[in-house]
């Protein structure tokens, strides 16, 4: 689940959390699941990969990662992504653009506290995207972190990050593809709404 914290009156704002309520009541899968776009100029890449959204505080949306891992090591080069989520249970999908930075180590150890020990463990053992010889070096890791580390201090090398969009669209899909899109871009603080066609 998501945790809407004093969320932004401003309409795509209030459009996703009725989206969102709908998907919820229809038992959508996975519903905290967001596909992240990064881009390295090192590489000349952009690579995606699905994260849990956790929060949305006020307009900062916000997952928590390894900040070691490549998708963080985009984020701190080309501080610009895309987002998507797609709820399959009312067929809507939802694009968002945004810049993204790093939570505050304050907010990151309260969170990290909060946290399930058993999700700290793999996140304190786990050196993320690195090659390792065998899954059972990852568990054997894992099992001497429950053992010897302490599970409620945030490691220095793991928090969140936030981002603001900038854009939203919403496609509604339906029949024959007459699909509904509307989109709204932020400009000089003001949300400009377009249709797009299908």
């Amino acid at each position: 689940m998501i945790k809407f914290n004093n969320i932004s009156k401003e309409k795509p704002y209030t459009i996703f959390q009725d989206i969102y309520h709908d998907s919820f009541k229809a038992k959508q899968k996975n519903i905290e699941a967001i596909s992240i776009s990064s881009y390295s100029p090192k590489t000349n890449e952009v690579t995606a990969r699905f994260v849990n959204l956790k929060f949305i505080n006020d307009k900062e949306f916000i997952f928590f990662s390894n900040y070691e891992s490549p998708k963080s090591k985009d984020f701190s080069i080309h501080n610009q992504i895309t987002g998507l989520i797609y709820w399959n249970s009312v067929n809507v999908q939802i694009r968002l653009k945004a810049k993204i930075k790093k939570t505050s180590k304050e907010f990151n150890n309260t969170y990290f506290a909060e946290r399930d020990k058993n999700k700290n463990a793999i996140a304190i053992s786990s050196n993320q995207s690195t090659s390792i010889d065998t899954f059972h070096d990852v568990i054997n890791n894992y099992e001497e972190s429950k053992k010897k580390d302490n599970l409620t201090i945030c490691p220095d090398y793991w928090g969140g990050f936030s981002f603001t969009p900038y854009y939203f669209e919403f496609w509604k899909g339906q029949q024959y593809r007459l699909n509904k899109r509307d989109a709204y871009s932020l400009k000089d603080n003001e949300w400009i709404h377009q249709t797009l066609q299908p």
